[in-house]
């Protein structure tokens, strides 16, 4: 019993950690989208106000594709200016001294960079596994450098933020790579674990393979 209760409470805190991001981002866009549409109400009440007599569903629809219009372009002006050398100073300094002190604002951000292919420059190389505590208990790395000694350099992210974590410099012997692409680890990662299966079926049937081998090659 005790354990169908961890089951199901680890399960379900799982599932709110895959959903809890999107549902804020969700959230965030929507909360835009009122916003500009209050904004530019008194425009497409004009509009639709213009047409005469009732007001049809395709006019809500054209209204609303207009708020949709001026929140892309809201974005592209945004994002043009924060090009900019002087827009993009002040962003870091809105950012480092404002924005990050929001609790879930560094969560929400690399999410929403990871789920729009923002992480194209991420150092991670592979992923792997490694026995950091010197027993059977594996945690999830990333390599960030390999040295000529066959040492490895990892670095092993805490969830549900990637951007923290600390960095290990291990023997060869006690890294463990996985056939498993970083973007699906780090999907793993932002959900605090859920999703790993395929990570631990993936290391468990390279040690399989691995024991295999090597049981042959003591055959005489």
């Amino acid at each position: 019993m005790k354990k169908l209760r961890e089951f199901v409470k680890s399960t379900l805190i799982g599932g709110l950690l895959v959903i809890l991001p999107l549902g804020v981002l969700a959230f965030v866009l929507v909360w835009v989208f009122n916003l500009i549409h209050g904004a530019i109400s008194p425009l497409t009440n004009r509009i639709l106000s213009g047409t005469g007599g009732q007001i049809s569903e395709l006019e809500v629809v054209v209204a609303n594709v207009l708020v949709i219009l001026v929140l892309i372009c809201v974005c592209f002006l945004v994002g043009a200016v924060v090009r900019t050398r002087l827009g993009k100073w002040l962003y870091d300094l809105i950012e480092a001294n404002l924005l990050r002190r929001v609790p879930g604002y560094s969560m929400i951000k690399e999410t929403a960079k990871h789920f729009l292919g923002e992480n194209k420059q991420t150092p991670f190389s592979s992923v792997a596994l490694a026995p950091i505590f010197g027993n059977d208990t594996l945690v999830s790395v990333f390599v960030t450098d390999t040295h000529d000694d066959g040492s490895y350099t990892v670095f092993m992210p805490t969830g549900p933020n990637p951007t923290s974590g600390n960095i290990y410099h291990l023997k060869g012997e006690n890294v463990f790579p996985v056939d498993v692409s970083v973007e699906d680890a780090m999907r793993s990662i932002i959900s605090c674990g859920a999703g790993s299966s395929t990570l631990v079926n993936t290391f468990n049937a390279a040690q399989g393979a691995r024991a295999s081998g090597k049981a042959a090659g003591d055959r005489p």
